[in-house]
């Protein structure tokens, strides 16, 4: 038996679930993007409440890692890691790009080609591009978008671009292609499948290195640290 908790601070909407062996048993959603940090902690202590299972119990702590809000990432990583050393459990993590991907072949089967786009501000996205088996192709990281960005896939292959970043990027294309543009959303059914399955591979973090994927520089004023694209 896995029973995993889930912790996902990445982008707009929050969510804290339990899962065992990959089956979502509850979960908690929060729409308010400033009031990630409260909303963590108090649904942990709510959702082992209501299942009525100790925290002891947990087999590990997933975490939705990024790209994202930065803020949002480091509130994630920071409450996840914390209950990992007070637990003594391992520290699962996954990528907002997996997530989305995985979402994306669920909805959309068997295209040659998944290609996740998170709005990174202005023409900037997060992104990738996976195989149908979620296997990278192209590996993150923050891309400019261009009219003729993943040109050689746009001519040859037939996939889909998904993602809040999907629609922006279909405005700037201005030739006819095969390829789906939608604004697909992952939800907490996706990360417990995904986390289930590392979970059964042992594809632990190292708790003491495991850092955000931010996928952009960040620079330092006044002793503040801040995202360029937040």
């Amino acid at each position: 038996m896995a029973l995993i908790l889930h912790i996902d601070t990445a982008l707009k909407n929050a969510s804290v679930g339990l899962s065992e062996n990959g089956n979502l048993l509850i979960s908690r959603e929060n729409t308010i993007q400033n009031s990630h940090a409260g909303f963590v902690q108090k649904s942990i202590k709510e959702i082992l409440t209501i299942i009525n299972v100790p925290a002891a119990a947990l087999d590990a702590i997933g975490v939705v890692a990024g790209p994202g809000s930065y803020t949002g990432i480091r509130i994630g990583m920071a409450s996840a890691k914390g209950l990992c050393y007070a637990l003594e459990k391992p520290l699962i993590t996954v990528s907002t790009l997996v997530l989305l991907a995985n979402a994306a072949a669920e909805q959309v089967p068997g295209l040659d080609f998944y290609c996740p786009m998170i709005d990174a501000r202005r023409n900037e996205v997060f992104t990738a591009v996976y195989d149908g088996s979620i296997t990278p192709i192209i590996p993150p990281h923050a891309l400019i978008l261009k009219e003729d960005s993943f040109g050689d896939l746009l001519q040859k292959k037939r996939g889909i671009f998904a993602g809040d970043g999907a629609e922006k990027f279909e405005k700037i294309i201005s030739s006819k292609t095969r390829t789906i543009f939608k604004n697909i959303i992952y939800n907490s059914n996706n990360i417990s499948l995904t986390l289930h399955k590392s979970f059964i591979n042992s594809e632990f973090s190292e708790l003491a290195y495991t850092e955000p994927l931010y996928l952009k520089e960040f620079y330092q004023s006044n002793n503040t640290l801040f995202s360029k694209n937040n």
